[in-house]
């Protein structure tokens, strides 16, 4: 009988419910506990733009075209927002008892009926010099109106009579200081309730609640589904694909029922897309909560990154690298070492190109400045920027015809592929010989992401590992369909057949008399052909550790489930103060262990639709230092929660009397450890 698999809608929402956990986590900083909570409530939204976007539209496709999906949107849907609801009673909870701590500190959120005359004063003076010009009424509601993810009030006027004004937050601010006793903030949403009747002279306001729209992401159902035919029909079936439609209305739950009913009807919503909500909305706006100078021990202690042992002290970069790989981990140490790495390339008399694959382009950055001084020195400037990641579409054109303006060759998204690899490749003559150089990556070219995702990246002169690189730019310049290659593995050329040997050749060892282990570390599981050879190793009693951040369709077995010689799969994920992003895959091989990092998850979309680059690990001292990292990850007893088949999301049990391990710290000082060493 064929094993289960997961469903990755609704698992997301247990990763999105570990994060709240940690909003939840007593040992986490009290000012840090107001930031995943803001965390929790950015996540759901980019969820349901884009997840429960896709389920509402599938909705609308033919049933014939259903049943070969083998699709219950409908089922599936109500569970969603089933769940959602529980979690978002919880995210109440949390909130309410997160802002009672606050007090004992003497930061207060005030409440308006808490506020004395002098505050009131304040407020009033406050709306009018700053707040005021920015409001807009909106008499005759739909959603056109709305814009996607704003917030508003909805003033009621009448049973069903209302009027609705913006709540400018990318104007203000989401919070403003008050006078008082100790630290007062409001929220700018009170300060409007408070003053509305200046807006609406003449009516009777007999309520104000507020109220968020949130409208569908583009649907790209090529992520999802492998048959391009039947992904045609589908989009045919839609007819146009309704992007910006409705996704869910978010709604003050004290809003009384014809109020609901009258806005429920002027914006053409169903019932289902009304979401209930808490009286404010947004809370991921507590991003830019302001701390008060007096109480930084509320946050965490800073960490400022290390320096490289090598990269941040070397007069020539290129060089060091001639003499040996070196890798870099991010945020632990200092993302400057790549924009060292572009900015030389871009000075150096000697070198004639630089390559890189663009997925999240910073607005303004250092290494946009250097792609940009590279032009002016007349280098070869060839970028492939991605015109299809989802939010930063815009963002990435306006450079990409930027850097085109310069005179940089820029390519684009090819049909049906996006390109996901951190790539980049320096070509430089020396003496008459062509030399390159190569960074690899888990993580994106961003500085700001450097600071908080927890990525690795390797740059190297391997001879072999730059030929196939040359190879891969070369197909996303359209110089070759097929690249040839050796080392690299390269999505949706060679990345899945080459992980399911891997997994088989630990089969084979195992069936021989050896041991057979397979450790992975990754952001998302989902796809199905993966996972079941995963099932087909464990049951052949390959020792299997996984280590998955976001969601995992894998359904592990139970000890009483489970067949003779089985090994159990054991899955934990880790959420703490850094986002984990790296992907690293161990075979043991017999013995002669084999090591990938790169770009892809395993998820279907990774391995078949998206040029990804993962590269093997081949210096001994770089692998023995990224086992030692995954090591510390694999045991984790503090941030770690397991992923069983309960979707339970407890926490990992230390053994009794051993002090807990905190890998992202330990991690920070094995590096630093490292580099008193070196020094």
């Amino acid at each position: 009988m064929e094993r289960p698999l997961k469903n990755r809608d609704i698992n997301w929402l247990y990763f999105n419910e570990r994060v709240l956990l940690e909003a939840d986590n007593k040992d986490v900083p009290l000012l840090e506990r107001l930031k995943f909570l803001a965390i929790f409530s950015s996540n759901l939204d980019e969820y349901f733009k884009v997840r429960i976007s896709q389920l509402r539209q599938l909705k609308n496709v033919d049933k014939k075209l259903r049943k070969k999906l083998v699709l219950k949107p409908n089922k599936k849907l109500k569970f969603i927002l089933k769940t959602v609801a529980k979690q978002q009673e919880l995210f109440g909870r949390i909130i309410a008892r997160t802002l009672g701590e606050l007090r004992k500190h003497q930061i207060f959120i005030r409440q308006t009926t808490e506020l004395n005359n002098t505050q009131k004063e304040y407020i009033g003076q406050l709306f009018d010099t700053e707040i005021a010009q920015h409001c807009t009424i909106i008499d005759v509601l739909n959603y056109a109106n709305l814009e996607d993810g704003e917030l508003y009030l909805v003033l009621s006027l009448g049973e069903r009579d209302f009027s609705v004004i913006n709540i400018p937050t990318k104007a203000c601010g989401r919070f403003f200081e008050i006078p008082g006793e100790g630290h007062n903030y409001l929220f700018l949403d009170d300060i409007i309730k408070m003053n509305a009747h200046k807006l609406v002279p003449h009516q009777t306001i007999l309520g104000a609640y507020s109220i968020k729209m949130s409208r569908d992401a583009e649907l790209y159902l090529e992520d999802d589904y492998t048959n391009t035919e039947l992904v045609e029909k589908i989009y045919q079936s839609l007819g146009k694909r309704q992007s910006g439609q409705p996704t869910r209305l978010l709604y003050d739950g004290n809003m009384p029922e014809a109020l609901k009913s009258s806005i429920t009807e002027s914006l053409d919503l169903g019932e289902a897309d009304m979401v209930l909500g808490g009286k404010y909305h947004n809370m991921s706006d507590f991003f830019s909560f302001p701390i008060p100078p007096d109480q930084s021990h509320l946050s965490y202690e800073e960490r400022a990154p290390l320096p490289h042992p090598i990269l941040s002290f070397t007069d020539d970069i290129f060089e060091s690298i001639l003499k040996k790989d070196q890798l870099v981990h991010f945020p632990y140490q200092e993302f400057g070492m790549v924009e060292n790495f572009v900015r030389s390339a871009a000075e150096s008399p000697t070198v004639r190109s630089i390559k890189m694959s663009l997925y999240r382009i910073a607005k303004t950055s250092a290494l946009t400045d250097s792609l940009l001084r590279a032009l002016k020195n007349g280098k070869e400037v060839v970028l492939f920027v991605e015109a299809q990641a989802r939010f930063d579409e815009q963002n990435n054109i306006k450079w990409g015809r930027i850097f085109e303006q310069h005179g940089a060759t820029v390519l684009y998204s090819v049909p049906n592929i996006k390109v996901h690899s951190k790539v980049a490749l320096v070509e430089r003559v020396v003496e008459g010989e062509v030399q390159r150089f190569a960074f690899i990556g888990t993580g994106n070219f961003n500085a700001k992401t450097a600071k908080i995702y927890c990525d690795h990246g390797l740059f190297t002169a391997n001879a072999q590992i730059t030929k196939d690189l040359n190879q891969v730019f070369k197909v996303l310049e359209r110089k070759l369909i097929i690249p040839k290659l050796k080392y690299l593995l390269v999505s949706p050329f060679t990345t899945r057949i080459t992980f399911l040997d891997l997994i088989q050749q630990e089969i084979a060892h195992v069936r021989a008399g050896r041991t057979g282990k397979i450790t992975i570390k990754m952001n998302s599981l989902e796809d199905s052909k993966m996972i079941k050879a995963l099932y087909r190793a464990s049951e052949a009693g390959v020792e299997i550790r996984l280590l998955v951040r976001g969601f995992c369709c894998l359904l592990p077995r139970s000890n009483e489930e489970m067949a003779k010689g089985e090994r159990p799969i054991h899955i934990t994920s880790i959420v703490d103060r850094y986002l984990e992003h790296g992907r690293i895959y161990l075979f043991e091989n017999g013995g002669a262990e084999i090591m990938y990092i790169g770009s892809a998850d395993w998820m279907t979309r990774n391995l078949d639709r998206r040029i990804e680059v993962l590269t093997p690990i081949l210096d001994k001292e770089i692998f023995q230092e990224l086992k030692d990292i995954l090591d510390l990850q694999l045991n984790d007893t503090i941030k770690a929660r397991v992923l069983d088949g309960e979707d339970s999301n407890k926490k990992v049990q230390g053994r009794i009397g051993e002090p807990g391990l905190r890998s992202q710290y330990a991690i920070y000082d094995y590096l630093k450890t490292k580099l008193n060493e070196n020094s």
